[in-house]
């Protein structure tokens, strides 16, 4: 079922993006060569303290970290460790907090120190795909016109869009319906109403599309090894553009090269 959310419950999401937004812009700066993704997630776990929320995504089916931090060839829910980051690096954080009673849910790909032109361009593709399909989340529209801005693009600029992991609501809990694929599926799509609130978030490969979960039953990596990029706004759905709800003045979007 899918759940619209009244003007008191939008007041309360929008705390609560506000507050992802805060929580990965710190962490994003926290990210650099010599710390290790344990440090990345303690980090992480005392922001959100210093905010006065709480990890939507520690315990969640089991998840053990408070954010899901993913290197390189990881796609998502990378769990921390003892892994130090190196120059060079693409780091995936995803930030999902509970504000509230409600969930603020954001990632983003930093790169360590710097990166070459190639893992830049896949980040800048992979952000500005995000932003074509929130371009698409306009009540009367349906969710595949945002899947297919999404995926146009990404394979316009030749990279791939991973199948296995789409976006989803998000308002109370962490995953609500509906879900968000970040390609043409050919399945029935609903249509986007006012109220709707959604996390989009492409997950875009270098390579192939293809991915497998590690022995963790947690780590997704890209198939052919090769690095993967992921960004994530929760959006809410109205009669004119999208809501970002976890935007931040201080991550302006980078224009393509």
């Amino acid at each position: 079922m899918i759940i619209l959310k009244s003007e008191r419950d939008q007041k309360a999401m929008r705390e609560a993006g506000a507050i992802a937004a805060l929580v990965l812009n710190e962490v994003a700066r926290f990210v650099a060569p010599g710390v290790t993704t344990l440090d990345v997630d303690d980090y992480a776990a005392a922001r959100m303290r210093c905010h006065g929320a709480r990890s939507a995504f520690l315990g969640y089916h089991n998840y053990p970290c408070h954010v899901c931090i993913s290197v390189n060839e990881e796609v998502v829910h990378g769990i921390a460790g003892r892994r130090r980051l190196e120059f060079g690096d693409l780091v995936s954080i995803d930030v999902g907090v509970y504000y509230h009673g409600f969930v603020g849910d954001t990632a983003r790909t930093v790169p360590v120190g710097g990166c070459d032109a190639r893992a830049q361009k896949l980040m800048d593709v992979t952000e500005r795909a995000l932003y074509e399909g929130i371009a698409q989340a306009v009540a009367g529209k349906r969710v595949v016109d945002v899947s297919r801005a999404i995926q146009q693009f990404v394979e316009a600029n030749g990279f791939s869009v991973v199948r296995e992991f789409v976006g989803h609501g998000v308002g109370r809990s962490v995953h609500e319906e509906p879900q968000v694929p970040n390609y043409v599926d050919g399945k029935s799509s609903p249509r986007l109403r006012s109220g709707m609130t959604l996390a989009i978030e492409p997950m875009v490969n270098a390579g192939g599309p293809g991915v497998r979960v590690l022995s963790d039953g947690w780590t997704v990596v890209s198939e052919d090894g090769l690095p993967s990029a992921h960004f994530e706004h929760t959006v809410l759905v109205g009669e004119g553009p999208a809501e970002i709800l976890t935007c931040c003045p201080e991550t302006p979007l980078r224009p393509l090269p």
